[in-house]
């Protein structure tokens, strides 16, 4: 087993939460783990990304080589389009449709989605409106890591049990919201994949 993920998106969206929820559940299970440190600014509105690598084996190096990345997942549209060259011809790019503005020459949806959608295997969901309707629009990245939990080769209940250690301390409520949005992202991709 090995899978080369990018996480994408821009400071203060939860690129963080994604990676600490899907290593957590990968060393729980005995996995090899190489995390890339996140590059950008960390700041709300600044670009941020990491390359994660998970194995069943030893793993040399923590950056994904060009063309081989299994998996984008991206909180941001432009975000995960820039990543592209990255992923693999087989891998699958999954992505929040929600833009965050914060250039004033940001493309025009439209083009974005048609870039997007020009992908065979991708996954395209509103995750700020799916978050917001549980009742927490800060668990978008939640509802994004349930739409790639399908396409990790990590046990859903692993990813789960993760939810609950990382977020155990700001109470039960944040631990149900954060799962609730976890299922409600798995349910859309289960439903949108062919």
């Amino acid at each position: 087993m090995k899978r080369d993920i990018i996480l994408a998106g821009v400071g203060g969206q939860g690129i963080l939460s994604i990676a600490t929820t899907i290593g957590m559940a990968a060393l729980n299970t005995g996995l090899h783990l190489k995390q890339a440190e996140v590059h950008g600014m960390s700041q709300r509105g600044g670009d941020v990304s990491s390359n994660l690598r998970i194995a069943d084996h030893e793993i040399a190096s923590d950056l994904i080589p060009f063309g081989q990345a299994d998996l984008i997942i991206s909180v941001e549209p432009m975000e995960s389009l820039r990543y592209l060259p990255l992923l693999s011809p087989d891998g699958w790019l999954i992505t929040n449709t929600k833009p965050f503005i914060n250039i004033p020459n940001y493309p025009k949806m439209e083009d974005l989605m048609a870039e997007i959608e020009h992908f065979d295997n991708h996954i395209a969901l509103d995750a700020d409106e799916i978050a917001k309707n549980l009742g927490s629009t800060r668990s978008a990245n939640m509802v994004i890591l349930g739409a790639a939990s399908p396409f990790l080769e990590i046990a859903y209940e692993e990813l789960q049990e993760s939810i609950r250690r990382t977020f155990a301390r700001k109470g039960e409520e944040t631990v149900k919201l954060n799962l609730d949005a976890l299922q409600a992202g798995r349910d859309f991709a289960d439903a949108h994949r062919s």
